[in-house]
């Protein structure tokens, strides 16, 4: 363990990884408590590079309204939809926060990094399209969801959807949810729109640096050893609080860490790739994200989807993404990422988690062996009509999917966040992927009330919370008429009303 010296460098809060999660992070705490001092260490030479880089993510805005696979069906065959409540709730905060962003004159335009577009989801055959129905009944229960539509009529499906349905057999039953006040995002946008005001306030940014090691002082304090990628020199930072927001590396640091809430978890790496249309003509003609089934035991980032984007002004066109396998737990990692990840605490669940999940497993290995045709024929199945020459490929974002210590098991696999903290709420790191940066807002108030438990309880932390999310502290799953004006004075600012 070391002591440090009286020559470290010090700050109140370090954030470890220049993402979504950081900058959320980073923004609330400058809001909350604006005369700490944060310091941001990032590896590459500009924010929002890995999972938030809008050629790295969906882009979703996920609320749930379109993706299947957050209301599984139960062995009785009723739709649970409680994951769909809480993350519909949850982006619905989010989209408070940025509207507070823009009111405060942080975001230049809520164009550059948010627009209004529909979500659907899409299948086919009878078993998919009993499912559908079954969860749009179910949905419809809750106010979140008012205002979908479903359809089994191929007329009303193709209005919404023509490429989708073109070329499709009259033969073929499908079936379409559709609901117009989803949203594209741009985390990469949004992202470094926050760290340039962040900077602004006094938080410094260290770009091409990268954390190489994590020990708790004799004073209470974490002594966070940092190299200079560019020049290689190396220094230390003593900070009272650790946040690592980074991504897929974020695993690593965790265990090296070795607080007791951290030992025992593993990852195990997913890269993604797209189809990404280059026929203007295709990707004119499409503006949904349209959502089907994922693969029997793959992951939740493989869901296939045909999905319109809006990048830096253009319009783009996507589709999959293709799962692939890579030992890299970043997108600009090393191959040694994986191996060098497995200690004596968590190789047990690793090895039972893989056990467990052979099929997903024998999904990757034949995901890696698609050829071209292989692809092609899965984008038909969306898309009767594509030809392989107007699609190439694009390299997407690498997930580490958590494996965590089972109450009665050896491993499980988890598919969505974690947020991770030590018990003195001095270091805390966030692990997963999916529905992540969408939900960043409400996955980031549950780290400070775990690691701020007292703070978050004040009276000035209480005004500045609610000054930035008027609805905190309520339920709006509970409260129609709370939801209603919530989504109306969002609407307005974010540019999302019709």
């Amino acid at each position: 363990m070391s002591t440090g010296s009286n020559s470290d460098e010090h700050a109140d809060v370090v954030l470890i990884g220049a993402g979504i999660m950081s900058a959320t992070l980073g923004m609330l705490l400058k809001t909350v408590q604006p005369d700490w001092s944060i310091r941001v260490f990032e590896r590459l030479d500009v924010a929002a590079a890995e999972s938030s880089d809008a050629w790295n993510n969906a882009g979703t805005g996920h609320s749930a309204f379109c993706e299947l696979n957050y209301t599984p069906q139960r062995a009785d065959g009723s739709i649970d939809t409680s994951k769909a409540v809480a993350i519909a709730e949850s982006f619905e905060v989010s989209k408070q926060f940025w509207a507070f962003l823009v009111r405060q004159g942080v975001i230049r335009s809520p164009a550059t990094f948010i627009r209004r577009i529909p979500h659907m989801s899409f299948v086919c055959d009878d078993d998919n399209i009993a499912y559908l129905r079954r969860r749009y009944a179910a949905l419809q229960e809750c106010h979140l969801f008012h205002g979908m539509e479903y359809s089994e009529d191929p007329a009303r499906i193709a209005a919404w959807i023509p490429l989708v349905m073109e070329g499709r057999s009259p033969a073929e039953r499908t079936a379409a949810t559709h609901m117009a006040i989803g949203t594209d995002v741009n985390f990469g946008a949004l992202t470094r729109d926050i760290f340039m005001h962040m900077q602004q306030q006094g938080v410094v940014l260290h770009f091409n640096h990268e954390v190489r090691a994590l020990h708790r002082r004799s004073d209470a304090r974490w002594q966070v050893s940092v190299r200079d990628r560019a020049t290689g020199a190396a220094h230390d930072v003593a900070a009272r609080f650790v946040f690592i927001g980074a991504g897929g590396g974020a695993l690593p640091l965790l265990l090296q860490a070795d607080v007791p809430e951290g030992r025992g978890y593993g990852g195990f790496p997913v890269s993604g790739i797209w189809l990404r249309c280059t026929n203007p003509a295709v990707i004119e003609r499409h503006d949904a994200k349209v959502y089907g089934k994922a693969a029997v035991g793959s992951p939740p980032m493989s869901v296939p989807h045909l999905d319109t984007r809006l990048i830096e002004g253009t319009k783009a066109l996507l589709f999959g993404p293709y799962a692939g396998f890579s030992t890299k737990f970043l997108k600009n990692g090393s191959l040694f990422d994986l191996p060098l990840s497995i200690k004596l605490n968590n190789i047990v669940p690793m090895l039972v988690a893989g056990i467990d999940n052979l099929s997903l497993t024998k999904y990757l290995l034949d995901q890696v062996l698609q050829s071209p045709d292989d692809r092609l024929a899965a984008l038909r199945e969306f898309y009767p009509a594509a030809k392989i020459d107007d699609w190439e490929l694009e390299i997407a974002g690498q997930r580490v999917q958590v494996i965590k210590k089972g109450d009665d098991r050896g491993g499980v696999l988890e598919f969505g966040t974690e947020v991770v903290a030590a018990a003195d709420g001095t270091i805390a790191a966030l692990l997963g992927a999916s529905p992540g940066a969408s939900t960043a807002v409400s996955i980031m108030l549950t780290l400070l009330r775990r690691c701020f438990p007292t703070a978050m309880q004040s009276d000035a932390w209480q005004t500045a919370l609610r000054q930035m999310i008027p609805s905190y502290g309520q339920s709006l799953a509970n409260d129609p008429q709370l939801l209603d004006a919530t989504r109306a004075a969002t609407g307005e600012t974010l540019g999302l009303l019709m």
